[in-house]
């Protein structure tokens, strides 16, 4: 049984892909405190007592905010955690794959969706310290894969993890029942967290490299927001719910939509945002 070691263990991505192939592969799910990934001998330690197939390293301080306020805290975590885990894969003789974000692309002047092949032009703080990352570990390891993902959506689950994502957002909007204002300047794909992860053991067949992962999406957020309260069962309940914001992002559209195609061409395909929304809400059976 090959052997797949997890960083960020306790998060949304990983606490589901624990789940869903703990019976396929040996899973070492690590996450603080009993792993710093900022502590290099640590790391070292870790993968020397497990010595793993594969590396997952999804470990980072992802929120914007917290990153742009505390930049050095952030680069030590999320780069400096990055290339402690790509050393130790180096150790183990372990392949790496390099969990990054479409937020790398959130000041290119051009619109999205990008390609793999587009120069990304990050504006946070944690955009640059993805592609920062990104960078240095194509340079130190020649068995890695680098995983763009587009934002994981999905309804809080018995022993996982939750994160702000819009299916969630949408339904707190919904409990709490004050209108909120959304933006109708942004643009992002969503991708339904198990279509994910129900593929995601087919990277270790394909080619080393740099991807782009999920679902296409050419609706706003507001648009999108729309969607899923319709698709809740809130349709009559939608203008007292939200209204568009027409300022925010005015002067230049937020656009961090990713071109999926080639990973698609390795058998990775995935819904459009929309159908996986429908999807997700009806395999929930969570209408109000």
């Amino acid at each position: 049984m090959k052997k797949i070691l997890l960083t960020g263990g306790n998060g949304f991505f990983c606490t589901r892909f624990k789940i869903r192939h703990d019976k396929k592969y040996e899973i070492l799910s690590t996450d603080l405190p009993e792993l710093d990934v900022t502590d290099e001998q640590d790391v070292i330690k870790t993968f020397r007592d497990f010595n793993p197939d594969y590396v997952i390293h999804a470990a980072a301080i992802a929120s914007t905010d917290f990153c742009n306020n505390h930049p050095e805290l952030a680069h030590k975590v999320n780069v400096q955690g990055a290339l402690n885990v790509a050393n130790a894969c180096k150790d183990v003789h372990a392949k790496m794959v390099f969990i990054s974000t479409e937020q790398v692309f959130n000041d290119n002047v051009e619109p999205g969706p990008y390609t793999e092949e587009m120069t990304p032009t990050p504006k946070t703080m944690y955009g640059k310290n993805k592609l920062d990352a990104e960078e240095q570990l194509k340079q130190m390891l020649d068995e890695l894969w680098i995983l763009r993902f587009t934002w994981l959506f999905g309804f809080p689950e018995k022993d996982c993890g939750i994160n702000p994502n819009i299916l969630w957002n949408t339904l707190l909007i919904a409990l709490q029942g004050k209108k909120t204002k959304v933006t109708c300047h942004e643009y992002r794909g969503l991708t339904y967290v198990h279509e994910l992860i129900d593929q995601f053991t087919k990277i270790f067949d394909i080619p080393y490299g740099t991807y782009h992962i999920g679902s296409h999406n050419a609706l706003s957020r507001y648009d999108i927001t729309c969607h899923i309260l319709k698709n809740m069962g809130l349709e009559d309940r939608i203008k007292d719910l939200i209204e568009k914001d027409t300022e925010k992002y005015k002067a230049k559209a937020r656009d961090v939509r990713l071109c999926t195609d080639k990973i698609r061409r390795y058998g990775l395909t995935f819904c459009d945002s929309k159908d996986a929304i429908k999807h997700c809400i009806d395999t929930f059976k969570f209408k109000i």
